[in-house]
């Protein structure tokens, strides 16, 4: 069922510039970066929000998001590392592999509840490789297991609530031209479904 929500875009200067279109799935970028490069980033990046932006004062502007998808609640498990997890449904599928790519769908929210950014709205999951790097602390652990954190297996769907030093830390992501997709010292919450490992890899 589709739901309406606020996404606000904090307005610090950041020292890197990060990848804002796929929120389940980002690098940062040097800020030596080319400008072309970063205007075909934040070009798909603002495709996949909707097009009504008010401005709210000098140091924030609200964009209006709609998010697709909304797991049903479940109790999460805490971990050492502080990641917090529940399956909402067990796969019964393979077992997420290492290093190799798999396809998931993803939405990411505030710890507030506020989204800010799905796959779902885009219509395809996304393709990545975990355990080498690729993604945030919080989504490798929390995918791909380790730590007391089972690995996920196909069909599964998962609940992650990431704690910032598991996510972006202190600064700000998601930043072009000075504003900010995700504020620093965010707690973020990723409904992840686990659709399946990459056929490609077999090729």
């Amino acid at each position: 069922m589709a739901a309406s929500t606020h996404l606000v875009v904090l307005n610090p200067m950041p020292r890197t510039i990060v990848r804002a279109s796929a929120s389940c799935y980002i690098a940062n970028i040097p800020q030596s970066t080319s400008t072309s490069l970063k205007r075909r980033i934040v070009g798909v990046g603002v495709a996949i929000l909707a097009a009504s932006a008010v401005a709210l004062d000098a140091d924030a502007t609200r964009i209006e998001y709609y998010a697709t998808v909304a797991e049903p609640s479940c109790e999460l498990n805490f971990v050492r590392s502080g990641l917090g997890y529940c399956d909402v449904v067990v796969g019964s599928g393979e077992p997420v592999p290492l290093a190799e790519l798999i396809n998931i769908h993803c939405t990411a929210r505030f710890d507030d509840g506020v989204v800010f950014d799905s796959s779902y709205k885009r219509g395809r999951p996304l393709t990545m490789r975990l355990g080498i790097g690729k993604v945030i602390r919080g989504l490798d652990q929390g995918i791909l297991g380790g730590g007391g954190v089972p690995p996920m297996h196909a069909g599964g769907k998962r609940r992650l609530l990431i704690p910032p030093k598991l996510a972006y830390g202190p600064e700000p992501a998601g930043c072009f031209s000075g504003d900010c997709n995700i504020p620093g010292n965010a707690t973020l919450v990723y409904d992840i479904k686990f659709v399946e490992v990459y056929k490609g890899n077999r090729k």
